[in-house]
């Protein structure tokens, strides 16, 4: 079976890079373009798929040298070759999971307050300020595109970044003492937070016919006026009920476009919800009810520490979290990921 892996990988790997070095493929730039993610995509497994095969001739070799005479030295560097080889069969399994198709674009993040009242406005702006940092120190672009006390809607554009954002998808839950809280008393309040593939017109299908588009004056807090024409757009998705409102901009037409961008986004997660049904993987499932019971990742502010509740990762680095650094979580669960993704693999073959 593994042998059979690292032979395919092997091929693929020796074609893509024929590929790479042929005319033809450099002289087409959407073949080049695609054949060069393929590759990056298996250098990894390529990598691995080497290290296991150096491993088995390691063994082999050594086993070969112990039939002519016996060695305890040999016969530990045999045993020490075949350890390595099967450590390396999980890596490589793991390596080649199928990955999830949004996972190389965009991202369209929503982060709504939940239940706390002013803390959970507060708590909101907290993590749009942790998200966007995080953003920038991965090299991500980030676009805002709505805002308002606590609320805040913006893009994270880039390369893979919705295989790292994905992860901050559902409630998280703040215990501190706040500001205006005069005996010291902790309070625990929630913000949610939704991510979205972004995706382009050809990607979702929205007939005109379907949308009901109203303009009116944008306000500032308070319903202060804070433009003279009627430059916000309100969208609605008659056949699903879906509404998108967008203000920021001073012109009709980018608040217009704002507003489509993230209509195309929610109505792809829907569609990609229904079909995930069963799987309880809908989008009203990945952000909750913003309740304070439910979570995916709880911020301590007495005892500095953060803890995810999905793989029991416990941080006690409260104030690097909350300037973006959030790798550690990624990582971990990603890792997560691929096992489940591989665990569902193995029970379907």
């Amino acid at each position: 079976m593994i042998e059979e892996l690292v032979e395919r990988i092997e091929k693929r790997f020796a074609e893509l890079e024929a590929a790479l070095g042929d005319p033809e493929t450099i002289g087409d730039r959407a073949a080049f373009e695609a054949a060069s993610r393929a590759y990056a995509e298996l250098e990894e497994p390529a990598r691995l798929a080497a290290q296991w095969r150096r491993a088995i001739d390691d063994e082999q070799g050594a086993l070969e040298l112990l039939e002519e005479a016996e060695d305890p030295e040999m016969r530990q560097m045999a045993a020490d070759a075949r350890q390595r080889a099967e450590a390396l069969v999980e890596d490589l399994r793991l390596a080649m999971v199928e990955k999830d198709p949004n996972d190389e674009r965009d991202v369209i993040i929503e982060i709504r307050p939940g239940a706390g009242g002013d803390e959970a406005t507060l708590w909101g702006a907290d993590l749009h300020r942790m998200l966007a940092r995080y953003a920038e120190q991965r090299g991500f672009q980030t676009e805002e595109l709505s805002s308002g006390e606590g609320s805040a809607t913006f893009a994270v554009k880039g390369r893979g970044a919705y295989s790292v954002f994905k992860f901050e998808g559902g409630t998280h839950r703040v215990q501190r003492v706040p500001e205006t809280e005069s005996q010291g008393r902790i309070h625990t309040s929630t913000a949610t937070v939704a991510v979205l593939p972004e995706v382009e017109d050809v990607d979702v299908a929205i007939e005109q016919s379907d949308l009901q588009i109203d303009v009116y004056r944008s306000s500032g807090p308070g319903g202060q006026s804070v433009n003279t024409t009627d430059s916000a757009v309100r969208i609605t998705h008659k056949p699903t009920g879906v509404v998108v409102s967008m203000q920021d901009e001073k012109s009709q037409l980018q608040n217009r476009e704002k507003a489509m961008r993230v209509l195309r986004a929610r109505l792809h997660e829907r569609a990609m919800a229904e079909q995930r049904a069963k799987l309880d993987a809908d989008r009203s499932a990945q952000v909750g009810t913003g309740e304070r019971a439910e979570k995916i990742r709880t911020y301590n502010f007495p005892e500095r520490r953060v803890k995810d509740h999905r793989v029991g990762l416990l941080l006690h680095d409260l104030d690097g979290v909350l300037n973006g650094g959030l790798d550690e979580f990624t990582a971990a669960l990603q890792d997560d990921e691929k096992r489940q993704r591989l665990e569902a693999q193995a029970s379907g073959e």
